[in-house]
């Protein structure tokens, strides 16, 4: 499962770099505004194809005709109850015509969310902002290595190593020096593990975290390689601000992507003649 996420990430990355790449010059409240205008479009035009369409507009139409039964004869209980017996029947049928487009969108639109959450999740440091980098070990070892980072051009190392034996990971202060995508390296004996550090202005690209090898992990972090499974280190993670904005904001960035592209899928269903 985890090789399949890592194939899934390396295509995802790859189309990301372009398709997303006008994220990082426009402001943050039109990117978020404009993915989602297009990933609403995309939503309606997969359900429109991988939907039965004839049978969940006859499914629509015979819900309309017993509501309209339940205003003319609402003083007949007898018809009532059947109407909106079948009123019900007719919801849990759209819900399993549903089932089907809903499947098929899965995959695409967490691979697509991942890659967004590495521009609105998090800001890149300013420079002179402190970020703190963690290392996580394998449970099964024994102790921790002696372990030594070796920050690059872009970053220097204030405080650390600050071992905390019985979670297995190790810490340190960074301190942001240069703009750009730098390179942390993380000596254990002859052994070097890399973390990407960014730093800059405006929208670029954060990995919060190089994961483990584990597919959800892999799934949530997709920019960098994962850990081995025979890896001493399981993962390492740098402790990057938190973005603010009402659109694209580290707190808001999801649910306006949400409600954004579920109002302009039903905004324009009726140009793509979608049955929902």
């Amino acid at each position: 499962m985890t090789e399949l996420v890592v194939w899934l990430n390396t295509v995802a990355n790859a189309c990301a770099e372009y398709a997303l790449a006008p994220l990082a010059f426009l402001p943050g409240w039109l990117s978020a505004t404009l993915v989602a205008i297009v990933t609403g479009i995309l939503m309606l035009l997969i359900f429109k194809y991988t939907s039965n369409q004839v049978s969940i507009k006859q499914v629509r139409n015979g819900i309309r005709a017993n509501l309209l039964a339940l205003s003319l004869f609402q003083d007949n209980i007898s018809v009532s109850l059947r109407c909106q017996a079948r009123v019900l029947v007719g919801a849990c049928r759209l819900f399993l015509l549903a089932v089907v487009p809903m499947l098929v969108m899965t995959v695409p639109m967490c691979l697509l969310l991942a890659q967004m959450a590495l521009w609105y999740q998090a800001r890149p440091l300013h420079v002179d902002e402190e970020a703190v980098l963690t290392a996580f070990f394998a449970d099964n070892s024994n102790e921790i290595p002696e372990v030594q980072l070796e920050a690059a051009s872009g970053g220097e190392v204030k405080i650390g190593p600050v071992r905390v034996p019985s979670k297995h990971m190790v810490c340190w202060s960074v301190w942001a020096q240069e703009d750009g995508c730098h390179r942390l390296s993380l000596r254990i004996g002859k052994q070097t593990f890399e973390k990407e550090f960014t730093v800059g202005e405006g929208f670029a690209r954060v990995s919060l975290r190089r994961p483990a090898w584990n597919w959800f992990d892999v799934l949530l972090h997709p920019r960098e390689t994962p850990f081995s499974q025979d890896s001493i280190v399981r993962a390492i993670e740098i402790d990057y601000p938190s973005r603010h904005g009402w659109a694209s904001g580290s707190g808001f960035w999801l649910i306006y992507w949400f409600v954004v592209s579920m109002v302009v899928a039903f905004c324009v269903r009726p140009w793509f003649n979608v049955n929902i």
